[in-house]
């Protein structure tokens, strides 16, 4: 069993892809870039990642070159498919690859019911020579956690943390004491939906899983660093800055935005998303394209 920590801040870079392939060098660039700016993992093929949009092959091979560019810094590898045998073999490839850990969300097209999300990492979970990563992220899977449900799913072996999506930010403390007394002990807590990672840190979550890690780390680390380092204060006033760029989040959801931001500062070309996903265009991409010189993100 790997002892991959996934405390800290874990950076989900965009992989840019095309009708025609992965653009494995701005991969790479991506990965290099965070881990020089001192991310303490880096998440593949998570939500940012476009799993859901690659084959098996695809996928492996994302595995292969992050693992390569992230050098000594561990790297966790998305592995979410609607069959468990699917899941199954992609947990393989990616430990294969050197994977540290894996993310699993309960994708679905009927939607699961908690018994057969409860099944899926059980099933997981027996296999695994890595620790698994609970992805909870309703907006994509319409599949929502109840507290009950994280309860069982964390004291199965090898089911090491979860990854939660948002809450209100000034319901943060009452949800990270709500869910820490939840989980099974030692569970690590971590969350997404950067413009909550600052609340919740500062209330005692693990770990930040960011999408815009992936592609603009510095800030992400400082923010990190500060709550980690009890300074609280600092930490919110860091994520307060980037507000105009947690507003877009929310508006068009962080793959877009951060695909787009991918263009426009020359990290991919265009497109760098899969049909039928796009990158915003006109008023939408105008806004992105102000709010980075606005925040000097390059």
């Amino acid at each position: 069993m790997s002892d991959f920590d996934f405390r800290g801040l874990s950076a989900f870079p965009l992989t840019p892809t095309t009708e025609t392939g992965i653009d494995g060098r701005a991969v790479a660039a991506q990965v290099e870039r965070a881990v020089a700016a001192g991310v303490d993992s880096i998440g593949a093929l998570g939500s940012t990642g476009g799993y859901a949009y690659l084959e098996r092959e695809e996928r492996r091979r994302v595995a292969r070159m992050v693992v390569q560019a992230a050098g000594g810094t561990p790297v966790m590898v998305g592995v979410g498919a609607l069959r468990t045998r699917e899941v199954l073999c992609l947990a393989e490839d990616a430990q294969a690859e050197g994977a540290s850990a894996v993310l699993l969300a309960p994708v679905s097209y009927q939607r699961l019911t908690d018994e057969e999300a409860y099944g899926l990492y059980e099933d997981v979970s027996r296999v695994a020579s890595v620790p698994v990563c609970v992805y909870d992220n309703p907006g994509t899977t319409g599949f929502t956690f109840s507290d009950d449900l994280y309860a069982a799913v964390t004291r199965l072996p090898n089911i090491a943390a979860v990854k939660i999506p948002p809450a209100p930010v000034g319901d943060a403390a009452e949800r990270i004491t709500t869910l820490r007394a939840a989980l099974a002990p030692g569970t690590v807590l971590g969350v997404s939906g950067d413009w909550f990672a600052a609340p919740a840190l500062n209330a005692g979550a693990d770990a930040w899983f960011s999408a815009a890690a992936g592609l603009f780390p510095e800030p992400a680390v400082a923010i990190t660093r500060a709550a980690r380092a009890g300074a609280a204060d600092e930490a919110t006033a860091l994520s307060e800055r980037l507000e105009p760029l947690w507003a877009l989040f929310r508006k068009h959801g962080s793959l877009r935005v951060v695909a787009t931001a991918s263009e426009l500062i020359g990290t991919t070309t265009s497109p760098s998303l899969p049909r039928p996903l796009r990158t915003l265009q006109g008023e939408a991409r105008a806004a992105v394209e102000e709010t980075l010189q606005a925040l000097n993100l390059q």
